[in-house]
């Protein structure tokens, strides 16, 4: 709690990237802070519907009001490569590498102001020195794992208590202020002591309080040893997902068994944190991917997202045949869109909007029994008059083991007098993001 306290009293902390000040113009409703292995992401579901439920529910309700950070044991490099493996949805903020690393967008800009902090008191190449007096007990992590403010190892789950004792005084000795954490059973990570996961986050909500953006709403969500000190920060409402490691489960029984607003949820990973939203009362935790039909759904908050959101899950159940093959489902899409709408396909062919829906008929069912998904990430709107919204988002397809995607821009107008009402698709035009090489076009359907 120590390090907590020097981060507040930080005072003018350095505001670094303003990408995310800028994009809300008032405090965040909600900011979830996730682990991402075995928290976000279930590695034990290779459908991936948890976290899928969970993507439709943020972009359909929060994305364009709230904050998704995503906090991480993984290096950059692994980073990046969980997001090419698992339908991932783009976060506002990435704290990577348990808490040393801390960049801003898709660009995943650097904040400069957590660097100074961190090169207090840490020297790497002191830390190599000490460490390479345990051969035996300690056997260094891939080259990608090693970061500037983080050096990481493997350790035997019996070794690693007396280990992590000896590397700390040997370490204090040579004039370090240094932060071992054991956690997965296996992983060992020596970083300086203002770092960490908790330190992260409260440097976090310290920029938001000097810029008067404070989220109303803070959920942290975690699985093991290196998320115990997210639940540390005062004020916040945390989840240790169903699946959460002893080490997590014990740190909770000795530090905070008495914290009403730190649950363990019934469910695993993403479907844990959704069920944490519901259990604090922090906004709608009811997926569109859990309504099965979307005319008897009432909304508390209509909004472009969920439209966008409900078109493409309708566009993947009728791919998979898990809606009725009904003329009245073509007829109701038609009578969303514009008669006179355009639909701008990736390849620059141009067509009615109502002629590009027509033809998903002859494609009913025919990724029935397949894997075949589709997600949407980054949406956001902006009014641009008083019954119209210019929609951005990146449109995904996952078919088999292929994955494109496209950067959408569409206009969405009022049906009626009221946003209840629903609304209007007018134009849409996609642009390739990431396709497979030699791909027919032609099976990009909208």
């Amino acid at each position: 709690m120590g390090e907590m306290k020097a981060i507040a009293n930080l005072g003018n902390v350095p505001v670094g990237s303003r990408i995310i000040m800028d994009r809300l113009n008032t405090s965040a409703r909600l900011m979830i802070v996730s682990d991402l292995d075995h928290t976000m992401v279930d590695h034990h579901d290779s459908e991936n519907l948890s976290l899928l439920r969970f993507n439709a529910l943020w972009e359909a309700n929060y994305r364009h009001d709230s904050l998704l950070v995503f906090s991480t044991g993984r290096s950059p490099t692994l980073y990046k490569q969980l997001r090419k493996e698992k339908p991932m949805l783009t976060p506002d903020i990435t704290i990577m590498s348990v808490g040393t690393e801390i960049t801003y967008g898709n660009s995943m800009v650097p904040d400069n102001g957590w660097v100074e902090y961190l090169n207090q008191k840490w020297d790497k190449d002191i830390v190599r020195e000490e460490t390479n007096k345990f051969p035996e007990e300690l056997t260094l992590q891939a080259e990608t794992e090693q970061r500037a403010h983080k050096v990481s190892f493997y350790v035997k789950k019996d070794k690693a208590e007396a280990v992590t004792k000896a590397l700390s005084e040997a370490l204090e000795k040579r004039g370090l202020d240094v932060k071992i954490i054991y956690s997965g059973g296996i992983d060992l990570d020596i970083l300086p002591q203002g770092a960490g996961k908790g330190q992260a986050l409260a440097y976090l909500l310290k920029k938001f309080s000097t810029e008067g953006k404070l989220p109303f709403n803070t959920l942290v969500c975690g699985d093991s040893g290196n998320d115990a000190e997210l639940f540390s920060i005062p004020e916040v409402h945390g989840v240790m997902v169903k699946n959460a490691q002893e080490e997590l489960l014990q740190w909770h029984a000795e530090n905070a068994r008495d914290n009403p607003k730190i649950i363990h949820a019934k469910e695993r990973c993403a479907a844990g944190i959704i069920e944490a939203i519901g259990h604090f009362h922090l906004g709608p935790n009811l997926s569109p991917r859990d309504v099965a039909d979307f005319s008897e759904c009432k909304l508390e908050n209509v909004n472009p997202g969920h439209e966008v959101v409900k078109f493409y899950l309708f566009y993947e159940r009728w791919r998979r045949a898990e809606v009725a093959h009904s003329e009245a489902y073509i007829a109701s899409l038609k009578a969303m869109s514009l008669p006179c709408g355009v639909f701008v396909h990736p390849s620059g062919l141009e067509q009615l909007l109502t002629d590009r829906i027509s033809a998903w008929g002859s494609h009913y069912g025919d990724k029935q029994g397949q894997q075949f998904r589709v997600w949407v990430d980054r949406v956001l709107a902006s009014q641009i008059s008083s019954d119209a919204w210019l929609v951005k988002f990146n449109k995904w397809e996952l078919s088999g083991e292929e994955r494109q995607s496209c950067v959408t821009t569409a206009i969405l107008s009022l049906k009626g007098s009221s946003i209840s009402d629903g609304f209007t698709w007018v134009h849409v035009h996609q642009t390739w993001l990431e396709r497979s090489e030699g791909k027919d076009e032609s099976a990009w359907i909208v």
